[in-house]
């Protein structure tokens, strides 16, 4: 946990783009569950937050 917490405060690859993963999971169960309209309406922002911060972390170094 201390690595992953260290990762994302040295601006590192891995644990951004973990990060991100999990947004855009995130979004898409929000996107396929029928119950929460909250959910189902942050759903699409949620998975476009997840993408776009994937794409920008690519670009961090290793």
């Amino acid at each position: 946990m201390t690595n992953f917490l260290s990762g994302l405060l040295r601006l590192r690859r891995g644990p951004w783009e973990n990060l991100a993963s999990v947004l855009i999971g995130l979004g898409v169960l929000m996107l396929m569950q029928p119950f929460v309209l909250w959910a189902f309406t942050y759903s699409f922002i949620v998975t476009l937050i997840g993408t776009v911060m994937f794409i920008i972390t690519s670009h961090f170094p290793e």
